[in-house]
């Protein structure tokens, strides 16, 4: 598979719908946190209960299924990113990784959370900790 080479202008061209696309990915995982604490309170109140009898209905089940269609909201959405060629490196607070190049270097023009466009890279194996200022930015 290739790698899908973006310009600059092409990066922060699509920063505003790709912001758009993280807000409700962390809503999203937001949702799912809040739910599985909730079942996970549920579950151990529920086990300090009396004991359960093998006709009863499972009373997690709802929770469970709600959670389950959640998780695969939420890798849709993550997936969603690769499928255009965005590497989605951190979902809170968001940071995104956009396969380009500066000075004929391969590199990953890099956006996180907070910035109004992309001013950074940093090369393939640097990481975050590598970030420099891109040429004129």
């Amino acid at each position: 598979m290739t790698t899908k080479k973006f310009t600059l202008t092409e990066a922060n061209a699509l920063l505003p719908r790709l912001k758009e696309e993280l807000a409700r990915l962390q809503r999203l995982t937001n949702m799912f946190e809040e739910r599985l604490s909730e079942l996970k309170r549920m579950k151990n109140g529920y086990a300090r209960s009396s004991e359960r009898l093998p006709d009863d209905p499972d009373p997690f089940f709802e929770l469970e299924s709600e959670l389950e269609f959640m998780r695969m909201e939420i890798e849709l959405a993550i997936g969603n990113f690769e499928r255009q060629g965005v590497q989605l490196k951190m979902i809170h607070p968001g940071l995104l990784d956009f396969p380009g190049e500066v000075d004929g270097r391969d590199v990953l023009l890099c956006w996180k959370e907070g910035e109004s466009r992309i001013t950074h890279y940093h090369g393939w194996d640097e990481g975050f900790a590598g970030r420099k200022s891109l040429p004129g930015a």
